[in-house]
């Protein structure tokens, strides 16, 4: 046995690791959720998000940023552009590539995606003490320096 893993504060440590992704993952799961009747796919409704945010990308962007392989995403977005939510340019940049835009569709659905997870976590914090809301504004700001690191 290590030296470590008789130290108090690492078990702690690790029991905090796993609560947070633990919580993260169930937060995660409910913004999923968080879909109309009938909304398209999450991996979709990734892609046009990304596409709202970001504005026009590449394949490899797209699936770096969905954390997918490009042959996946490469269905995912034939998807979005046979049914009028992006479409295909060239990069003016650089001819040989292409990045997929959004539509006046696109855009509106993913609109309504982001205003519907909204709608859900505000509802949620809104029941929530100033206190509660208080320190879940300083764990989120914790949360996004360990994101960046």
């Amino acid at each position: 046995m290590n030296a470590k893993s008789d130290d108090p504060s690492d078990e702690d440590t690790r029991a905090l690791g796993g609560e947070l992704r633990v919580a993260v993952a169930r937060i995660y799961s409910r913004f999923r959720s968080e879909r109309g009747e009938g909304e398209m796919a999450e991996a979709a409704v990734i892609v046009l998000t990304a596409l709202f945010k970001h504005g026009p990308q590449s394949l490899t962007e797209l699936s770096r940023r969905a954390r997918v392989t490009p042959s996946s995403m490469s269905q995912t977005v034939n998807r979005l552009v046979s049914g009028g939510h992006a479409t295909r340019q060239k990069d003016p940049e650089d001819g040989r590539r292409v990045l997929f835009c959004l539509t006046p569709s696109g855009s509106e659905v993913a609109r309504g995606a982001l205003a519907a997870r909204q709608d859900w976590l505000e509802g949620q914090l809104a029941q929530l003490s100033d206190e509660e809301r208080l320190t879940l504004l300083q764990a989120s700001r914790i949360m996004r320096r360990l994101a960046d690191a």
